[in-house]
């Protein structure tokens, strides 16, 4: 009889075998952010869809004045990354988000997903320091820096300038996203290569 079963109770004991350590990896039993990329226009109901399943989900939005054709004005919250959210689980809870409703498929390679960094969601969910963000498309090739003091210190990013602003410019290579946030110029150094 094996030695980790008791003969009186129906009790098993796992200390000593390693069926376990064979069928589950480290990177399985951690929690780590993944990018996610749905139905275009759908992002607010699959984050909606992702809580009823008990997924935590976070999905970066910024606030914006649109003019309707009557002229008047209304605020609106759109995604800062369009098509795309983030989770937060376990490798092996990667079918529970394929099967919500309006999401397409986890960003990665086709064999795996790929992880966003920790430090990458934490600073968007900080709300970039209170500044104001909004989505950056015409990314163009300008200096790289870095944000020297306050909040975002020690971020890096490219600079450009609109309209007079100096706006820092934060990318997420994973999904090839960015995001522009208004930067007064004393709070940037140059990078050295």
């Amino acid at each position: 009889m094996d030695p980790s079963m008791n003969s009186d109770t129906t009790q098993f004991s796992w200390e000593n075998t390693s069926v376990l350590n064979c069928c589950v990896t480290p990177q399985e039993l951690e929690r780590r952010w993944y990018a996610v990329f749905t139905l275009p226009q759908n992002e607010k109901s699959a984050v909606r869809h992702l809580d009823i399943r008990n997924i935590e989900s976070f999905l970066p939005t910024y606030e914006t004045v649109r003019i309707w054709k009557n002229r008047q004005r209304v605020k609106t919250v759109l995604p800062l990354f369009p098509t795309y959210l983030f989770v937060h689980i376990h490798a092996r809870e990667r079918a529970r988000v394929l099967e919500s409703p309006g999401v397409l498929q986890i960003v990665g390679n086709g064999k795996e997903c790929a992880a966003v960094a920790d430090a990458d969601i934490q600073l968007l969910r900080s709300g970039l320091g209170g500044r104001r963000v909004e989505p950056f498309h015409d990314l163009v090739i300008g200096e790289r820096v870095r944000i020297k003091s306050g909040m975002l210190q020690g971020i890096q990013g490219t600079l450009v300038r609109r309209s007079g602003i100096d706006r820092f410019v934060l990318t997420l290579q994973l999904i090839n996203q960015h995001a522009a946030v208004q930067v007064d110029a004393a709070d940037l150094e140059l990078m050295t290569r």
